[in-house]
């Protein structure tokens, strides 16, 4: 039972049994592979439907729409990316918070150069530059939602003196741009210029200097 609680935030009335949480989340996950192999606007209900089973009348049902299908699927691919990315942490040591940020940042690291994350991620900046109403939904559920969960750490990191951080928001933000690069060049398919080896010495040294600049003078 516990997926079919994970699933009731991303669609509406579904039904408390076994077969109708397969059926939601059979539509989630055939949607997501046509998306992904023919785009947003070249899959229909009906192609989803053929490739799932079942009905257009379930996907009105447990979504509204084709547009709310896809604002579910971004919503359970964000749970499913981030879910490893900020795991629990102890502030117990400035060294433990330290290797906190360091594991953060080299998990997001992990998932973003998986094939079909970096395909979906994509798929999304493609669609919110044609939808705003995308667009918005997405950035508050994904970006906008990791940092502010990553400010909370530092709020908490600076009550306890682990660091000078008055403005954890603005912190928060300039910590993910340590990845901004890694992550442009992934998702542009460019390959690689360094080993995963170096781009973990790359988020060390990195983190150092944020952890620097956050020093009381």
């Amino acid at each position: 039972m516990q997926d079919l609680v994970q699933l009731e935030p991303l669609a509406k009335d579904v039904p408390p049994t076994k077969r109708g949480h397969e059926r939601c989340l059979a539509l989630l996950i055939s949607a997501t592979e046509l998306f992904l192999e023919r785009g947003y606007d070249a899959v229909s209900l009906d192609d989803i439907v053929n490739h799932a089973g079942g009905s257009k009348a379930s996907i009105y049902k447990y979504f509204g729409s084709k547009e709310g299908l896809f604002k579910a699927i971004c919503d359970y691919r964000r749970t499913q990316f981030f879910k490893d990315i900020c795991l629990p942490f102890s502030l117990d040591t400035a060294q433990n918070f330290r290797n906190y940020l360091i594991q953060t940042l080299v998990n997001f690291f992990q998932h973003i150069k998986q094939p079909q994350n970096a395909a979906f991620i994509r798929l999304i900046v493609e669609q919110s530059g044609r939808n705003l109403d995308i667009a918005q939904h997405i950035h508050e559920q994904g970006p906008k939602h990791i940092q502010h969960s990553i400010a909370e750490v530092l709020s908490q990191a600076h009550k306890k003196g682990l660091l000078n951080c008055p403005n954890p928001l603005f912190s928060a933000q300039l910590y993910f741009g340590i990845l901004r690069n890694i992550e442009w060049r992934i998702l542009m398919g460019l390959p690689s210029d360094e080993t995963d080896q170096e781009t973990i010495e790359y988020i060390q040294y990195c983190v150092d200097r944020f952890l620097d600049g956050h020093q009381k003078v």
